[in-house]
């Protein structure tokens, strides 16, 4: 399991289209499309989680790589997922999208759709920054943490199975 951790506007989605397949990515925006026929519809987030986590044990069981799309700022939901990796003794890693605040934002308000608060945003990103020397102890078995666009892009994601 990977899971990837940054505020919106980061890059985890296009760098999830980018480095994995389709079947691969679990996306919490899909996920809230698929509960409530809307991507930014946060009243069906609950919803949306669960049935990410159902789907997340369905593919670990099956030994499948899995990718977790969401903003993942909170220790409390990386434990959920973690929970779900070690019941099914699977490998967990997190690639940590730590960019600049302000370009997340920039990148954020030109979105013609998904659009978050730029409030929201600055929360996320302190989270994501507040969490960053606690991941280790978390369980995460591998942690990438990129700083700059380049970083992003360069990334090489390691396809063979643990």
């Amino acid at each position: 399991m990977v899971i990837l951790i940054g505020p919106s506007g980061a890059g985890k989605t296009t760098f999830a289209a980018r480095n994995f397949a389709p079947t691969e990515v679990l996306s919490s925006d899909a996920m809230r499309a698929l509960v409530a026929d809307d991507p930014n519809d946060q009243s069906a987030t609950d919803a949306a989680f669960e049935l990410l986590h159902a789907a997340l044990g369905l593919r670990l069981a099956r030994g499948r790589l899995t990718v977790v799309d969401a903003t993942n700022v909170d220790a409390w939901a990386r434990s959920a997922l973690l929970a779900v990796a070690r019941r099914h003794d699977r490998p967990s890693a997190a690639i940590v999208f730590d960019l600049p605040v302000g370009l997340c934002l920039g990148r954020n308000a030109e979105r013609a759709d998904r659009r978050v608060p730029a409030a929201a945003v600055r929360r996320q990103h302190a989270k994501m920054r507040g969490s960053l020397a606690s991941l280790a102890k978390e369980g995460i078995g591998s942690i990438a943490v990129l700083s700059t666009p380049d970083a992003v892009d360069s990334l090489h994601v390691d396809r063979r199975r643990a």
